[in-house]
């Protein structure tokens, strides 16, 4: 508890979160378990693009990262256009409003300083690079906790992205590639570490090794287009993701297997939508995951997974289930390599099912052996994360406040 006379420690959480995308809520949820396990007394508060989601299910207070509504509405009419303009001056005093009243704000996870989905600079970059700038000028701490980052082609999102980056007090990646990716932009890199994804503190369900005959396989799908280098073949990108998508399901269905279809985000239901009508069947059913958990009970119950949402290849490893990830971006493969599964990616831009299906077969060849060594690697992500969060409470948090949490953590 803080001592009579103290001032609760004030943190404040950014990002995109509660606008839908399940994986950027559960790096949220996670970052909320160790402020409530080491910062009991935190006075939290977020500011974010789904401010009334994320109050309803988290229950702190939040507020509207943009000014402007429309902020990530295609602008056309000159209204719009103008509104838009406005909404960018006026977020430069909303953001150092927000960002003064806390003494330490946590970007939780995330691809923050990656473009590898269409992006555009005025739009999320611009929103972390003010949230870091006010940080080092009102003097609060801003922490990115295990982000992700890709070395980006377009200059001003470059641009943003790097200075965000070195505006930041504390700086962590979920991969080695993302360090490496901020290195080659020009970030000093020399005292950053590499953790695990924020996910991977989440608690499981209970898994039963499937027995018998083969069982349900869970097809995590999502509404891709490639990313930012690839707005001229978007539409060929994605109808070749989907026909090979249809054909992989297809297949399965013919072979009497149960398949359920997964989404992470709002917009993968048009996906879900069309696999659905193409392949007429009983055994094809889709849920409506609302969290990460949702997720992961899904797949927990299943004998194996095919998926392409960063996040829906953490659930499914995280339950220990075998995973065949369907990768759009260097961030997927190097999650597959370090949790023992690298030999199993497919790429996502140039889908062939008659290999997918090889692959796939392959996977379940050793789903056994498999389960073991996520077992393991699930386990030692875990010690890593905690890790993670020691160093953090030492770097941006008051010298009050974590001693309180380093008294708590030693208590009996």
């Amino acid at each position: 508890m803080t001592s009579a006379g103290e001032t609760p420690v004030r943190v404040g959480v950014f990002g995109l979160l509660g606008s839908g995308n399940l994986g950027n809520d559960g790096s949220l949820e996670a970052v909320l378990g160790y402020l409530r396990a080491d910062h009991p007394d935190a006075v939290v508060d977020a500011l974010c693009g789904g401010p009334e989601a994320v109050t309803t299910r988290f229950g702190i207070p939040a507020t509207r990262m943009h000014w402007n509504r429309a902020e990530y509405r295609t602008a056309s009419r000159a209204g719009a256009i103008a509104a838009k303009g406005l909404g960018k001056f006026v977020d430069i005093f909303r953001t150092a409003a927000w960002v003064r009243r806390h003494d330490v704000v946590i970007v939780p996870g995330m691809g923050v300083l990656e473009a590898t989905l269409p992006l555009r600079p005025w739009g999320f970059p611009y929103s972390l690079f003010l949230l870091c700038a006010s940080g080092r000028l009102l003097r609060t701490r801003v922490a990115l906790v295990s982000v992700g980052a890709a070395e980006i082609g377009n200059r001003p999102t470059r641009a943003l992205v790097r200075w965000s980056a070195r505006l930041a007090a504390y700086r962590s990646y979920r991969d080695t590639q993302s360090r490496d990716a901020m290195r080659a932009m020009g970030v000093d890199t020399a005292r950053d570490e590499v953790y695990p994804d924020l996910a991977f503190s989440l608690p499981a369900p209970r898994v039963s090794v499937p027995s018998g005959p083969p069982g349900a396989v869970c097809v995590g799908v999502m509404d891709f287009h490639g990313g930012n280098d690839d707005r001229a073949r978007a539409e060929e990108i994605y109808r070749r993701y989907l026909d090979g998508t249809i054909r992989f399901v297809r297949t399965l269905v013919e072979e009497g297997r149960p398949v359920r279809l997964l989404t992470g985000d709002q917009c993968d239901a048009s996906v879900v939508a069309a696999i659905l009508d193409a392949v007429d069947s009983s055994l094809v059913t889709a849920a409506e995951p609302a969290s990460l958990a949702d997720l992961m009970n899904e797949m927990a119950a299943a004998d194996t997974v095919v998926a392409v949402r960063y996040h829906n290849l953490i659930c499914a490893l995280k339950t220990g289930t075998p995973v065949l990830a369907l990768s759009y971006a260097a961030k997927s493969d190097a999650l597959m390599d370090r949790m023992g599964l690298g030999a199993y990616c497919h790429p996502a831009r140039e889908v062939d099912a008659d290999r997918l299906l090889e692959q796939f077969r392959a996977l379940e060849k050793r789903s056994a052996e498999l389960r073991q060594t996520l077992v393991e690697r699930n386990l030692a992500a875990a010690r890593q994360l905690e890790d993670q969060f020691t160093s953090l409470t030492a770097a941006v948090f008051p010298a009050t406040d974590h001693t309180h949490a380093h008294a708590r953590q030693e208590s009996p």
